[in-house]
């Protein structure tokens, strides 16, 4: 149909595949080749070897462009958000509200593949000095990611090493919003990261989807050192007033980095009832449901087909 030979579309196929812009996978004895979305994806892949070419220095700047023109916007506009914060498992462990996955321990186990790579955020915006390997892939993308070049396998255990690192420098756990799998982890800051951006710079309730657990100080024990509100909290939810540090509920996201903190251990994670919504039961149902609210359904579902 296109006119050009079976030969030269499987290399122009591999050379997009090696390059992170389309996502292969071998079936049986052929390699298939499929469209990757925007964000995660085109954007991503291509940094997350860590970037330091001219070509990467250029793209870097024109995403960073289209953030605030359009994509951090578009990426969440919609009243189902794509990504979901996942609380630090320590400070919520102890509810019996807890549900499955919302423990990363539990999702951890459901996963087969494991593979780590460069936050392209950070590699791109290049706004502080947090670590860059701390992006998490999973079962296929992280396959194809790590045949690619883009990413290397590790284990679970070292997974879960990675993840506890990421919460001592102060880094925010977000996800895929549902509960079926993980597809990727993000360890994320509020001044490079495009999920917390459009929460902290671009200002959209949408951004993602809070965790169902807000912070709370018990007054007589908080000693007032401000490393709540200066270290910790990545959305400006804690000040301290008179010595005493405040949350305000409705801002905080519930990710714990405040809780795990506070050496006089006055912070709390409190749960919000029925505030937060759960998250959808898988990734295709999260799909159908973003779709029907940005009015594209028939295209998903003619691209769920193929």
């Amino acid at each position: 149909m296109s006119g050009v030979s079976k030969d030269e579309v499987h290399e122009r196929c591999e050379s997009m595949a090696n390059k992170g812009i389309v996502f292969s996978r071998e079936k049986g004895d052929k390699m298939g080749y499929a469209l990757l979305p925007t964000l995660p994806g085109i954007f991503e892949f291509p940094f997350m070897t860590g970037g330091g070419t001219p070509m990467h220095d250029r793209l870097g700047k024109l995403w960073e462009e289209y953030h605030h023109e359009a994509m951090g916007n578009e990426f969440s506009g919609s009243k189902t958000p794509f990504t979901r914060i996942i609380p630090i498992e320590e400070t919520v462990k102890m509810y019996v509200e807890v549900l499955p996955y919302e423990e990363l321990s539990k999702m951890l186990d459901r996963a087969k593949t494991f593979a780590l790579a460069q936050c392209a955020c950070r590699v791109t915006v290049k706004a502080c000095d947090h670590p860059k390997d701390v992006c998490l892939i999973f079962d296929k993308t992280a396959e194809f990611l790590v045949e690619r070049g883009f990413a290397h396998s590790i284990t679970r255990n070292q997974a879960e090493q990675k993840l506890r690192y990421a919460e001592d420098v102060g880094l925010v756990h977000t996800t895929n919003n549902s509960q079926d799998r993980l597809t990727f982890v993000c360890n994320c800051c509020p001044c490079c990261c495009t999920i917390l951006r459009g929460f902290t710079q671009l200002h959209n309730p949408n951004a993602f989807l809070k965790s169902r657990w807000h912070a709370e100080v018990d007054s007589d024990q908080c000693a007032g050192c401000g490393v709540c509100e200066d270290e910790r909290c990545p959305v400006g939810a804690v000040k301290v007033v008179d010595d005493v540090s405040i949350v305000d509920s409705t801002r905080c996201i519930g990710c714990g980095l405040c809780a795990t903190a506070c050496q006089e251990d006055a912070i709390k994670m409190i749960f919000r009832g029925t505030e937060i919504l759960d998250s959808p039961a898988t990734v295709s149902e999260m799909g159908i449901k973003v779709a029907m609210e940005k009015g594209k359904t028939d295209d998903f579902l003619k691209l769920m087909e193929r």
